[in-house]
């Protein structure tokens, strides 16, 4: 196995995934960071193409905090019927709504302590939120930034808050919002949970998985 320093991967991952997606951003379709928080919360256990779907009729009936607040949770409900988990997180989106409206001015807060205090956001929603709405460093760590770190050997951890943990310590703050875009966008199109096309990987020097195929 080849084994390399953390830095030397770093700069390897860096290198090429860049070069793969020169420009990485959410794949979420968004206007605003309200549309964000609201399309992060559906998006648990669920893909972004089918959040996607969705999120246009949705923001459509109530495209800001004010007006989704004055929605009745059936109407969320029934716009997002079809995602997994619909009835939860119809309640999150307008409890979370109103909270916005009661306490934040309806203005999506730009602090972690005041995103994880909103119902249906914890750390990694509010993660999302922070980096892709206000450019604030962040590592998001989903189901493919959780494997992807893993295998690879970037980290050994059997949690996503000990995986944010570890990249923290070692990518540098600044690269951190694309950082988190690489991990998740080769996770999601070439290490992937079951099939990973290690033939294609273009970090695959850097690899140190075993059961990479070559």
């Amino acid at each position: 196995m080849n084994k390399m320093p953390v830095s030397r991967k770093v700069a390897i991952i860096e290198e090429a995934l860049s070069a793969a997606w020169p420009n990485p951003k959410s794949e979420l379709d968004y206007g605003t960071p309200f549309q964000l928080l609201v399309a992060t919360i559906m998006a648990a256990q669920a893909t972004d193409k089918k959040v996607n779907q969705l999120t246009p009729a949705l923001f459509n009936a109530a495209p800001d905090a004010e007006s989704m607040s004055r929605l009745e949770v059936d109407d969320i409900r029934n716009l997002i019927s079809s995602i997994n988990y619909y009835n939860n997180k119809a309640a999150n989106i307008l409890a979370m709504s109103r909270r916005l409206v009661e306490e934040f001015g309806g203005e999506v807060p730009a602090t972690r302590e005041a995103l994880e205090s909103l119902p249906g956001v914890g750390r990694k929603t509010a993660n999302v939120v922070l980096g892709n709405a206000f450019g604030i460093p962040a590592m998001p760590v989903d189901t493919h930034v959780h494997r992807v770190s893993n295998r690879i050997g970037l980290c050994s951890t059997s949690k996503p808050e000990e995986t944010e943990a570890a990249l923290l310590k070692i990518i540098p703050e600044p690269k951190l919002i694309d950082f988190h875009h690489y991990l998740l966008l080769h996770g999601r199109y070439t290490c992937k949970a079951r099939k990973p096309e290690c033939r294609d990987c273009p970090i695959r020097e850097a690899c140190e998985w075993p059961e990479k195929t070559m």
